[in-house]
This record gives structure tokens, sequence and C-alpha cells, in this order.
């Protein structure tokens, strides 16, 4: 028990305060099952017992399971089901106790940890922002196996608790107790023990939890009411339409929620834990949990960041007040960093300040915020056509058009500005930063900072080294990206970077298809059924035809001027063959009026079509090739991105494509999705693709030995 503090109070009530030793956690390490089954040991034969309260020393209550066990469980599906079953049984112990239970929840009460709270017959929770409870492990492709989803559903009734088990949803004090997660708040973590025993002492007899009471009956109803019979149908279907069959975590925890409301409490615990067993040997759960835990927490952490001390910006100006600059200066506005918005014209600069109002007003009628929040957000945006004062200001971040020229003007008259301890970042896409660097006095404090499109709701930046750049600008550069709240993804200086030499392979594999004579629907379908969030048809629409032309003329103007080939998009012949005809017929895209699509008056789309043109053949593709080719196609670059040094780890590889780009979330990112699959697997199947369509599949073999390298090192 040394985890775990035991001391009984002259009331007859113990206090059990758990204390993972070794850990800033508390964990379902492998010590946590001997030392459970000894503390319900010692309660059971606690002499005068009156109550128990469950609490923490550490910051949080209880984090749950441990993932990086999850991940090396190399064990039999027999052993494997006893070890879980071993995992909850402390639980249902505690609902058998003869007495009444209390979680006294201090901090984050997640996953296993706040299924111990729903073990217990009383919930209070501190009246803290930190004090979240809730069951996220749909987000990990797990399911709540301590008996999260036969507790919640029993709790709250199916309606009610499908979107937390579904969506992994967590909730603050005062959500938590509306929603009935919680049955009370506390407002200092000293009044928490306090509030338990008192709830004990005022409840002696409240020790038998509802569904073990005699004639328990479901909140909303059970799975012979008509309402729950609908909302089984309809979410089956709801949840089909946005995981398109490609998460099991969720199928398995709708399934599990429902079945455990026709059978006795017991046998639905022991098919939670079948559920909880099938679901921890798929690719998508350890993709989840390499990515989605273990990858964001490496980024959060700064496991990828230059040592050295935090830097903070006290001070902004954006330049350019266009859709990107003004989405820029709200990301600032938001975290409290004063921001100049600096445009050629005052009224754009105006105007691109109220683009932060509307997205103001809309929190406003949605109650995320007040009208003092609204105020003091939009008080930190400054609309200007003039410089701020030389060497005043800790960043300046150039958002101008994609005009090299344009640039270079812009960084050579705004560079004064920046304090000596400074740092210049611009937005570009595609445009190399070392030769973007040759505009300012001192190279070494210039770095690219690649923000996306909706700038409020495309949380990553795509930071690109040049070649002086300097570690501790990256170093800032870094804090910055954090500071303002969104992910950093580093990568060093090539065309097109990371991101758009990627979705460029994206785009061009769509009419690569369109060109071998597949149906336009069909591609877009393709691409759904691979879990891209937008077809590649529907992506040229929205980014425009016109700009993808304007950033490949870009870079032949660039290669003109410094003299060489530097092969960006060499494989990307289909969309060269197709863009321009179309731009030639007025198809520039959505906003040109039409492109791939055609609108309607109120938005609308169908396919135009004239697209059969652009078939060179009438080629019958399987789907399934088609699904293969879009995602193998970004893999490829992915990797060459990697095997180049133009990305610098695995993490950012897969984050990076997540979620700038959007690759598909189950796979957990490109390079996932290549171990997923098996590296030889995917070398085999890649050389397939290429033999069948075209050399841009074609995949070194030495591009695969870091991989394996990394495989063995691991095992």
């Amino acid at each position: 028990m040394e985890d775990f503090i035991y001391e009984k109070d002259a009331d007859g009530i113990v206090t059990v305060t758990m204390d993972m030793q070794g850990q800033s956690a508390n964990t379902m390490n492998k010590r946590y099952i001997p030392g459970m089954n000894a503390v319900i040991e010692k309660l059971r034969a606690e002499e005068g017992l009156k109550g128990v309260v469950f609490a923490s020393a550490k910051k949080t209550f209880f984090a749950g399971g441990d993932l990086g066990d999850m991940l090396a469980n190399e064990q039999s599906s027999d052993a494997l089901f006893h070890y879980i079953e071993a995992n909850k049984k402390p639980y249902r112990d505690l609902e058998k106790l003869p007495v009444p239970v209390v979680a006294a929840i201090n901090g984050a009460a997640l996953g296993g940890g706040y299924e111990l709270c729903l073990a217990c017959n009383h919930r209070i929770v501190l009246n803290s922002p930190k004090a979240v409870v809730g069951l996220p492990e749909v987000t990990l492709g797990l399911l709540p196996g301590a008996g999260g989803v036969v507790r919640l559903t029993k709790l709250l009734g199916l309606e009610k608790a499908l979107p937390y088990l579904l969506e992994g949803k967590q909730s603050k004090p005062q959500a938590a107790l509306a929603a009935g997660l919680v049955d009370e708040i506390v407002e200092a973590p000293e009044d928490l023990v306090p509030a338990a025993k008192a709830w004990i002492k005022a409840h002696p007899d409240e020790h038998t939890q509802p569904w073990d009471q005699k004639g328990f009956r479901y909140p909303g109803g059970d799975t012979l009411s008509p309402k729950i019979r609908q909302i089984i149908q309809v979410s089956s279907a709801m949840l089909y339409k946005k995981t398109r069959g490609l998460l099991p975590a969720p199928e398995k925890i709708l399934d599990i929620a429902v079945n455990s409301m026709r059978i006795d409490f017991d046998a639905a615990l022991r098919n939670e834990s079948r559920g909880l067993c099938a679901l921890l040997v798929t690719k998508e759960c350890r993709a989840a949990i390499t990515t989605f835990f273990f990858g964001m927490q490496a980024i959060k952490s700064g496991k990828v960041r230059p040592a050295g001390d935090h830097w903070q910006a006290g001070s902004a100006v954006v330049l350019g007040a266009g859709m990107m600059g003004s989405g820029i200066a709200y990301a600032h506005a938001k975290r409290g960093l004063a921001t100049r918005l600096k445009d050629t014209d005052q009224a754009n600069a105006e105007k691109g300040k109220s683009y932060s109002e509307k997205l103001c007003d809309k929190a406003l009628s949605r109650g995320q915020i007040d009208e003092a929040a609204k105020a003091a957000l939009l008080g930190q945006i400054t609309p200007t056509t003039e410089n701020a004062a030389p060497g005043t200001v800790d960043i300046v971040i150039e958002a101008v058009f994609e005009d090299i020229d344009l640039k270079e003007k812009v960084i050579a008259d705004t560079w004064p500005m920046l304090s000596p301890e400074g740092i210049y970042g611009s937005n570009t896409s595609t445009l190399p930063i070392s030769i973007l660097a040759e505009a300012c006095p001192d190279p070494t404090r210039f770095i690219g900072l690649h923000f996306f499109s909706p700038v409020d709701k495309m949380k990553v930046v795509e930071i690109i080294m040049g070649e002086k750049t300097s570690e501790e600008t990256l170093r800032k550069a870094y804090d910055y990206v954090q500071q303002i709240g969104y992910m950093p993804i580093v990568v060093n200086d090539s065309r097109g970077f990371f991101t758009s030499r990627v979705f460029g392979t994206f785009m061009d594999e769509g009419c690569q298809l369109l060109v071998d004579g597949m149906k336009p629907v069909a591609i877009e379908r393709a691409a759904w059924l691979a879990g891209m969030p937008v077809g590649p048809l529907q992506v040229f629409d929205e980014v425009s035809l016109i700009l993808s032309q304007k950033v490949r003329k870009t870079h032949e103007a660039l290669d003109q001027r410094l003299g060489l080939d530097s092969n960006f998009g060499t494989h990307n012949t289909a969309t060269n063959a197709i863009i321009d005809p179309m731009i030639s017929m007025g198809r520039g895209g959505r906003q040109y009026g039409g492109g791939f699509y055609d609108y309607d008056s109120q938005g609308n789309r169908t396919l135009w079509d004239g697209l059969g043109q652009f078939a060179k053949g009438n080629a019958d593709i399987p789907i399934e090739d088609a699904i293969d080719r879009i995602l193998y196609r970004q893999a490829i670059e992915t990797l060459r991105c990697l095997d180049e040094g133009v990305l610098n780890t695995e993490v950012e590889a897969n984050l990076g494509g997540i979620f700038a780009i959007g690759f598909p979330a189950h796979t957990g990112g490109a390079i996932q999705f290549i171990r997923g699959i098996g590296v030889d697997a995917f070398a085999a199947r890649a050389k397939e693709l290429a033999e069948a369509y075209g050399e841009r599949f074609d995949l070194p073999d030495t591009m695969l030995d870091r991989l394996r390298d990394s495989a063995a090192k691991a095992a």
C-alpha cells in the first residue's frame, strides 16, 4: 500500500489518499492492482467503518490506465482479458462495501480516474477549470474498460451518456454538475474531504448503487422504450456518417452501451472487458495512442523544442490585412498579444479588424464570451498604415500576397520595427525562406511561420528554418506559436516545405484519377472512404485553381531568376494538364463562379458536366486502388520529406499531416500509416501502384531503412 495513504478518523471514516510513488500522476500502473486490493481488504476488515473518501495527493485526481503499458502489451487474448478484469474488480468491490464511498475530486479525473468516481456513491469536485471529468478513451481508439461504459449508461441513461462515451467529451465542474456527472461542488481544496465526510454522516445508509437496487429503471427509458429504440437506430446511422466505418472504437462503445441495458450488471462489465481486449490490438488504437497521446505530449512538453529559456512576445505587427493577416491578428488578440494590423490602405486595415469582431459576435451569440471579453480582445488590435517606431516590436509577421518581389520589398521596409531581441516571420506557404531572408539585415532572426486558413480553426503553424536562421530564433518562434495556443511543427527549408508539397500530391492524384478515366463522383467518394475531410476536386475549388497556377508560375519564375531547376511539383503533371485549360474556360474555382463544381445561388454544388473531356483513358479503376492512390501518394511524399531532412521527426510528420492538411486521423498520420500497414507490406503495395499507375509511386528501398531501423531499436 505504498501508493495509498490510509487514515481513519474518530468518526470511523477512512480517507484513502492516492499518491503513486515516482509519478507526477496517479495511474493504473503495475502496483495499482495489488495496492487497491490491499486497500479493499483493509476496509473490509475495519471495525466500526462508517464511510470511505477517495482523495489524491497529486495535482490531478487519477489519470487512469498506463498507455505506455497498453502499447507494449503482448499478452494473449485470455491473459489480457483477465488483466482487464483484475483492474476493474476493485471498483466493483467498492460498490459492495456496506458503507458510503465518496470521491473528492481535486483535479482532472479522466478515463479510469472518472471510472473510480462512478464506482463511488457520491462525487464532489473542486470548482477549478482544471478539475475536468470525463471518459476520453474513444479519442485514443479505446473504450472505458473499467466500468465506464456500463456505469455511465446506467447513471445518465443512454441518450445523455452517448455524447460522453462516443465523443470523449470532458466537462468542467459547473457543466459536470448540470449534466449529473458529479453531485456537488466546493470552492476550496481544503473543503473537499470535509464535505465528503459531511455527506457520509448525513447519508449513512446510501451505500447501494442505483443499479444494484431492486426495481432499478434507466433514466430516459430502457431498450424497449420507443424513444430509446429510435435513438439506437439513429445513433448507428449518425455514427457511420461521422466515422465512415474507419474507427472501431465508437462502434464498439455503442454496441456495449446498448447491450449493457439488456443483460445483468456483472455480465455487462465482462462484455465491456472483451470489447477493450478487441480494441487494444487494432492498428487504429496503436495509431491514436502513438500520435494523439505520446505525439501531442512530445510537442506540448517541448521534447522537439530547442533548449533554452522560455521567451514571450509582448508586442506584434501583422503585415497585410487580408484573410490570413486578419486571422493571425485575431489569434494574437485572443491570447492577449497586442498587435498592429498594417495594410497599405486604412479601410483595408479596419476591415481586417472587423473580421475579429465578427468572430467575437459569433462567440458572443453562443455564450462563449461576454461583452467585456469582446471589448478586451478587440482592444488588442490596432489597424494602421504606419510602421511601429523603430526597435519596438517583438515579432513581425509578414502575411502579404505570395509574390516574392512584393515580400522582399515589404521585409526590407518593415524590418526596422524589430526590437534587438525580436524575430521576423514570413507567412509564406511555398517560397524558400533562405531566399526571402536575403532581403533582411540579419537573416539569423528571419524564419518562416506558415499559418493555415481559416486561422481561427486551423490551430497549427509550420515553422520553417532558413539556412541562416539561428537556433535562438527557432526557440523564440516555437515559444511564440505555443504562446498563442497553436501547435508548432518544425521543418527545414525547401520548395513547398512539407505541408504544401504533400497537399499538392493529394490534389494532383485527384486529377490523375480523372485523367485515367475515373468518374469524378467516384474520385470524391474514394477520398471520403479513405478518410480525407474533403475530396480533391472540391479542395481545388476551395483553394482556387488560379492560386494553384500562380504558385506554379511563381516557382517557374524563381527558377529562372536563380538559374536552376528545382523540380518543384515535378510529379504533379495531371494538375498542370487540367487546371490551365479550365482557367482559360473561366473556371477558376468557387470564388470565381465555378471550377470542378458548379454552384447555385444558395451555394449548393454539383460536379461540372464538362470534366469528362480531361479523361485520356477509360480505365476501370477499383475503388480500393483509388483509395490507396490517394493515401499512398501523400505518405510517399511525407516519407520523401523525412528522407530529405525537410522533416525532423515522425511526430511532426504525423501531427502536421493530420492537423494541417487533413491526412486521415484514424491512421495516426502518414508515417504511422506506413507503420500500421507494415514497412515491407507498404513497400510491396507501393511497387504494385508504381507498376500499374506510374513512377510517382516509386519508393527506393533506402527511404524505408530509417523506419526499419527505428522499429528494430524499439523492439
